[in-house]
């Protein structure tokens, strides 16, 4: 039999949350690096998720605290669905995928992690990139670290949009 550590998972399913909400923490902060927020726009910002579906999955969520899609101003929601777009075309132009999941979880009955601050969900998605390790051992198996796939997105997107 061979073992697959993957030591990290443990704060995410053995470890009691950090008070507070991580999108409003993070994003007030002035370490992007260390919070892996790959870009900062008016109202939102895309950061990566720490426990991530596949490499290179994003969050894209706006500053101000707000579980209600539907309150979000025109404002809020255009830089939502600009930023989501802007992470599509980084995605293709730093891992090339196959397709994507885009998707929102409003409500922990919908499958929110994090309830209280709305977020978009952007996976990038490969060809044969399923197999055996979430449905038999609750595993997932990513090829690169967080902090690599950091730096490649923040250099797609220095590339496609330099400031």
């Amino acid at each position: 039999m061979q073992h697959l550590w993957a030591p990290w998972r443990m704060a995410y399913i053995g470890e009691e949350p950090a008070p507070g909400c991580i999108f409003c923490i993070k994003s007030a902060e002035e370490r992007d690096a260390e919070n892996f927020i790959v870009h900062r726009g008016t109202h939102a910002f895309v950061m990566l998720n720490a426990f991530p579906y596949n490499s290179g999955h994003l969050m894209v969520a706006p500053y101000r605290h707000t579980a209600a899609f539907a309150e979000l101003s025109r404002d809020e929601l255009g830089d939502l669905m600009a930023l989501a777009q802007q992470s599509l075309q980084a995605l293709a132009h730093a891992y090339g995928p196959h397709g994507y999941n885009l998707g929102m979880n409003l409500g922990r009955i919908a499958g929110a992690g994090i309830a209280d601050h709305l977020h978009l969900h952007v996976v990038p998605r490969w060809d044969g990139d399923t197999n055996f390790m979430p449905v038999i051992a609750d595993t997932r198996v990513l090829p690169e670290a967080l902090a690599e796939t950091y730096r490649r997105l923040r250099a797609a997107w220095e590339t496609l949009w330099p400031t």
